[in-house]
């Protein structure tokens, strides 16, 4: 059979022996409904950063930054034990700076697209600062005036109707 096609060999059958899919076969769906029932699903979660490598990156900053310093001492012919003294007291340095929070890591306009963590939370403070500033609350909730003015609707409509036909003060039209 020549590549399965029903044929032991193309030769003499007219046939090139090319096989080719049929693109023309349209399959069904997996999914019979076009939408999903729950839209929880559906609704838009922020990705969230992973502390552990946050934390790997700022140190792995911190240890580059030691390197250039004894590189730099190295070339300037400094004592060993002077390059260590200098190089401990700056990653002391830097390790409580970072822990202070005084260095937020890399500036976010400089951060590449392999650095999805470092993205996600230069989004995350983004988002929050803007919130900030429209003066949108922790708590809000998509919709959520929506809901309460239906919950108002109803409530007025479930009044009872003996006080709706009391007469109201003020001056009456007849």
């Amino acid at each position: 059979m020549s590549s399965n096609v029903g044929l032991s060999t193309p030769r003499g059958s007219g046939t090139s022996g090319y096989v080719q899919k049929n693109k023309s076969l349209l399959r069904p769906r997996d999914s019979g409904a076009p939408y999903p029932k729950d839209w929880e699903q559906v609704k838009h979660r922020q990705r969230q950063p992973d502390q552990g490598i946050l934390e790997h990156e700022a140190r792995r900053e911190i240890e580059v930054k030691v390197l250039e310093l004894r590189d730099k001492l190295e070339d300037e012919g400094v004592d060993e034990d002077e390059i260590d003294d200098q190089c401990t007291a700056l990653r002391k340095k830097l390790e409580d700076e970072r822990k202070a929070g005084k260095s937020s890591g890399p500036n976010a306009r400089n951060l590449k697209s392999h650095q999805v963590h470092d993205l996600a939370k230069a989004k995350i403070e983004e988002s929050e600062r803007l919130r900030k500033a429209l003066g949108i609350s922790a708590d809000y909730e998509e919709g959520g005036h929506w809901r309460k003015q239906e919950e108002r609707m109803r409530e007025s409509l479930a009044r009872d109707p003996a006080e709706e036909d009391k007469p109201r003060r003020g001056r009456d039209y007849d």
